[in-house]
C-alpha cells in the first residue's frame, strides 16, 4: 500500500503554515541558529492535528470512564473464574460487548498519530540537499521551498539531522556532529519525560485497572514506550522529535483541562495510582446503619485523605460517674419488696 498521500497531506500542512509565517514577515534567515519560520510550521502542524483529533480524545475520555464504571463486574469475574483463564477472557468480552465498553479504546489517538508520524519521519529525511532537482519537487514542493527547508536548523543543528546521522548524512547537511548529537540527546530526553507524564497524568487521576489487559497497556504507556524512546530516538530526525515533544506538552494541556472539567467519578479507599470501587450509598454513609464518612479519595489533584467522626454520639462515662462524697443512690427505693418466704 502505497503511504504517499500522507506524505502530500503533511507537505501540505507543512507549505501552508510555512507560507503564512512568510506573509506575516517571519524571515526564513537563522534567528539565534533558527529558521523559525519552519520550526514553528512544525509546531503548528501539531495543533492542526490535535484540533482535528479532538472527538476522538472526547471518545478516548469517555471510554476510559465506561472501563471504571465497570471495575466491580470485572473484579467479581476475576473472583468467579480464578484459575481459568480462559473462561474469564470469554466473559470479560462479552462483558465489553454487552456494556459496549472497548478498553483498546485508550489507545485509539495514538494509532491514529501513527501515520502522521511516519509521514513526517519520511519527508524530514527526504530533506537532503544532494538529491537529483526531479526529486526534490515531489509531494508538492517546488525547488526554492526544498532547499529552504532542507537548510533549516533549530539552534545549529540542520532539523533533517538526528542523533544517529553518520559523518557522511552529517557532511551532506554541513552539520557540526557535536552539536547535533548534544541537541538530539536533550530533545530526546524532554521527549521520553514528557511521554511518561501524559501517561502518568491520566493514571494518577483514574487509578489502574482491575482487568489484566487493561492494566497491561498501562504500564506498556507508563513505562514500555517511554523507555523504547531512548533506543529508537538516535533514529528520529530532530524535526521528528520536536514534533513528538509539542505533541506530549499538547497532550498534557488537554488532558489537565478534561479531567478538570469532566472529572472521573469519585472514588473511594483509592490510594494513588492504584484502582478503586465507585462510591455507593452506603460507602458515601447514606445507610443509616453506616453513619462513618469515607476518605476522599487522594491524589496529584485531589483532597488529602479525611475520615469525619461517627455520626452517633460517644458517651461520656466520666460524666455520668458519681462525684466524690455524693449519697449513693439506690436505684431499688420505693420499689415493692418481695415476699419472704416462710420458715
Amino acid at each position: 500500500m502505497s503511504l504517499d498521500w500522507i506524505y502530500y497531506a503533511i507537505s501540505w500542512i507543512l507549505l501552508r503554515w510555512h507560507a503564512l509565517w512568510d506573509a506575516i514577515g517571519i524571515p526564513d534567515d537563522r534567528v539565534l541558529g533558527t529558521n523559525w519560520a519552519w520550526v514553528l510550521s512544525i509546531f503548528f502542524l501539531v495543533v492542526t492535528l490535535r484540533v482535528i483529533l479532538f472527538p476522538v480524545f472526547v471518545k478516548q475520555i469517555k471510554s476510559q470512564r465506561a472501563m471504571q464504571a465497570l471495575q466491580p463486574k470485572v473484579k467479581a469475574l476475576q473472583e468467579k473464574h480464578k484459575g481459568d483463564r480462559e473462561t474469564l477472557q470469554k466473559e470479560m468480552m462479552e462483558l465489553y460487548r454487552t456494556e459496549k465498553a472497548n478498553p483498546l479504546m485508550g489507545c485509539l489517538p495514538m494509532l491514529l498519530q501513527i501515520p502522521v508520524f511516519l509521514g513526517l519521519f519520511h519527508v524530514l529525511r527526504h530533506l537532503n540537499p544532494n538529491l537529483p532537482e526531479r526529486l526534490k519537487t515531489i509531494y508538492g514542493w517546488s525547488l526554492e521551498q526544498f532547499n529552504s527547508a532542507s537548510a533549516a536548523h533549530l539552534f545549529n543543528a540542520p532539523i533533517s539531522a538526528k542523533f544517529g546521522s553518520t559523518d557522511a548524512e552529517l557532511a551532506a547537511l554541513g552539520a557540526n556532529g557535536t552539536t547535533v548529537k548534544i541537541l538530539a540527546a536533550v530533545l530526546i530526553l524532554l521527549m521520553m519525560t514528557t511521554t511518561f507524564l501524559t501517561s502518568r497524568q491520566m493514571i494518577l487521576k483514574t487509578g489502574w485497572a482491575e482487568d489484566p489487559q487493561q492494566k497491561m497497556i498501562q504500564r506498556l504507556m507508563l513505562y514500555g514506550i517511554p523507555f523504547s524512546l531512548l533506543i529508537s530516538g538516535s533514529l528520529f530526525p530532530i524535526g521528528v522529535v520536536i514534533y513528538w515533544v509539542t505533541n506530549n506538552l499538547f497532550t498534557l494541556a488537554q488532558q489537565q483541562w478534561v479531567l478538570r472539567k469532566f472529572p472521573p467519578p469519585q472514588m473511594a479507599g483509592a490510594k494513588n495510582g492504584s484502582a478503586a470501587r465507585p462510591v455507593t450509598a452506603t460507602s458515601r454513609g447514606d445507610d443509616p446503619k453506616n453513619p462513618v464518612q469515607p476518605a476522599r479519595a487522594g491524589g496529584l489533584f485531589g483532597r488529602k485523605n479525611t475520615v469525619q467522626e461517627p455520626a452517633t454520639p460517644v458517651v461520656d462515662t466520666k460524666a455520668l460517674a458519681p462525684k466524690p462524697g455524693a449519697k449513693p443512690v439506690n436505684p431499688k427505693k420505693g420499689a415493692r419488696p418481695a415476699n419472704k418466704p416462710k420458715g
